[in-house]
């Protein structure tokens, strides 16, 4: 992957566990810290902390507030990320490497940002 986060954005995530189906990663951050653009697959995020982040990309940005303790779905997306709150960002994605059923269409609901509940 081109725009591998692991690999735009080491300061920020970590590989903890891969094998043939998954991989594991964990995301720490400080506030004011921003990522460059990068791309994730489809994903499981579970949050360690509560956080505020900016998610941005082609033009358009929506800011997510997450407590601590929660999984969210990650559809496959490219973008940028700020922590715009006062705490530490602390993540747990897991993606998936298997192929999405059907592409997601830019623009669409959830498309940017995990999705709720």
């Amino acid at each position: 992957m081109q725009s591998d986060p692991v690999v735009t954005n080491p300061q920020f995530y970590r590989v903890i566990f891969e094998n043939e189906r998954v991989r594991v990663l964990e995301y720490l951050d400080r506030p004011g810290d921003e990522t460059t653009q990068h791309r994730h697959p489809d994903s499981v995020m579970f949050t360690l902390t509560a956080f505020t982040r900016r998610l941005s990309t082609g033009g358009r940005s929506i800011d997510v507030d997450l407590p601590e303790g929660v999984a969210r779905w990650l559809p496959a997306q490219e973008h940028s990320g700020a922590n715009i709150g006062e705490t530490a960002t602390h993540a747990i994605f897991v993606e998936l490497k298997e192929p999405a059923p059907a592409p997601l269409v830019p623009g669409s609901p959830g498309y940017l940002g995990p999705l709720p509940d």
